[in-house]
């Protein structure tokens, strides 16, 4: 699930259908690291560890620079979750758009599983959403979440992403 960073009523959105507080930790798709750095404080250890990783299934948190959104930021530690995916149709919309996507997994309350099936995800959300993009079914296995916000990175989620050493 996506939007533009500035679009509040998209993101409003996203909150209703997922059931959302304040303190959800979003993510930012973003193009390259150069563009994930005006977004968020990117460390030199940090950014060689995200540099070895990337594109890939990781989301990286990360202190929020001046350039997001309060909206957008977990409140009580100001961070942002950046992703670089590996994905070329997320990839293509954050080209067309010159900006990252705000993004959040598409997984509705109730449900164990995050939707991935065009289809359903069409059949069940229609009129709530104002597109489906069919890129086929995706892999719901999550991404590896890595808090890069101390002086040592740390797993908060293991999911598809390995990271060495860690």
């Amino acid at each position: 699930m996506a939007c533009q960073l500035d679009d509040k009523d998209a993101l409003e959105r996203f909150k209703r259908l997922r059931q959302l507080d304040d303190r959800h930790q979003f993510s930012l798709c973003c193009a390259d690291l150069a563009q994930a750095a005006r977004f968020a404080q990117i460390p030199n250890a940090a950014f060689r560890l995200m540099k070895s990783l990337v594109p890939g299934p990781f989301t990286f948190i990360l202190k929020a620079s001046k350039e997001v959104p309060r909206r957008l930021q977990q409140p009580k530690r100001k961070t942002i979750g950046i992703r670089l995916p590996d994905n070329p149709i997320a990839l293509a919309l954050v080209a067309a758009l010159g900006e990252p996507l705000v993004t959040a997994t598409l997984l509705l309350p109730g449900d164990d599983e995050p939707l991935s099936d065009p289809y359903d995800i069409r059949e069940r959300l229609a009129n709530q959403v104002d597109m489906v993009v069919d890129g086929g079914t995706l892999d719901t296995e999550p991404t590896t979440v890595v808090d890069l916000t101390e002086d040592s990175p740390s797993i908060v989620r293991q999911g598809k992403g390995v990271v060495p050493g860690l």
